[in-house]
């Protein structure tokens, strides 16, 4: 199925099913993180080991807000500021934090922590709304491969079986860059 309906996609996610959709710079794959036969189908479709976990990919920061609640005021207000003060062109920040037991442990795969993104991309931003919280966001392309930068990379990809949100790429040129919030540690530049 393809569709530029928010409602139908939040829908297919809600029915357990997986998702491709645009992000701020490449196509992703997508499905209800609490879902583990959904996530294990993603794990499939990338060709990708469960112990390397993935980015939650939230629409607002309420939807992460119970994972920020550990960190120093300070560093809570950087990793805030890096999803709500930046502009459309600049690159998006994930940030890993301590994961609370909300979190499946598939999600996390071999870590204690768990990597979460609030975006400002207009199009995830009303999916992760429509869908009532936050979801998996994994790149759309098989371990080794470059990810999917339009719909037909996509579904040459993974063909016509999976469901696809048509919609543009956001501005950015990069795919979010990754930083551990305890440490400052940048994990992808």
């Amino acid at each position: 199925m393809i569709t530029t309906s928010v409602a139908e996609a939040a829908q297919v996610l809600q029915q357990g099913k997986v998702l491709a959709y645009p992000t701020e710079a490449v196509w992703g794959l997508g499905c209800d993180p609490l879902n583990e036969h959904a996530f294990l189908e993603i794990l499939k479709l990338k060709q990708r080991s469960i112990e390397k976990g993935v980015i939650l990919l939230a629409g607002q920061v309420s939807q992460v807000e119970h994972l920020l609640t550990d960190l120093e005021p300070h560093i809570r207000k950087q990793v805030i500021d890096s999803w709500t003060q930046r502009s459309r062109t600049d690159r998006a920040t994930t940030w890993l934090v301590n994961a609370d037991e909300r979190i499946p442990h598939w999600i996390k795969g071999n870590h204690t922590q768990v990597a979460i993104r609030v975006t400002n991309h207009p199009l995830c931003t009303a999916l992760c709304n429509a869908f009532n919280g936050f979801i998996v966001s994994t790149s759309a392309n098989p371990a080794g491969l470059e990810p999917a930068r339009s719909l037909q990379d996509a579904s040459q990809y993974f063909g016509a079986e999976l469901n696809y949100l048509n919609g543009d790429l956001g501005l950015s040129r990069e795919p979010s860059r990754i930083i551990d919030a305890s440490t400052g540690q940048i994990i992808r530049a």
